[in-house]
């Protein structure tokens, strides 16, 4: 199911960070003092790699 808009905006702060995903290897990262980023997982030559595309404003 596609990350809401919503839900995004209002993902609270945690003790540690945890990430909502929404779909195809996008999740966002929000981290304990509430800053949150976009991240992408993918595999290239064989090797899974996470790449951060910026932060959600």
């Amino acid at each position: 199911m596609p990350l809401s808009p919503v839900a995004a905006r209002n993902a609270k702060p945690a003790e540690k960070p945890y990430k909502l995903t929404d779909g195809g290897g996008l999740a966002l990262l929000v981290n304990p003092n509430g800053s949150k980023f976009w991240r992408l997982r993918y595999h290239f030559l064989g090797s899974e790699k996470m790449m951060t595309l910026g932060p959600y404003c």
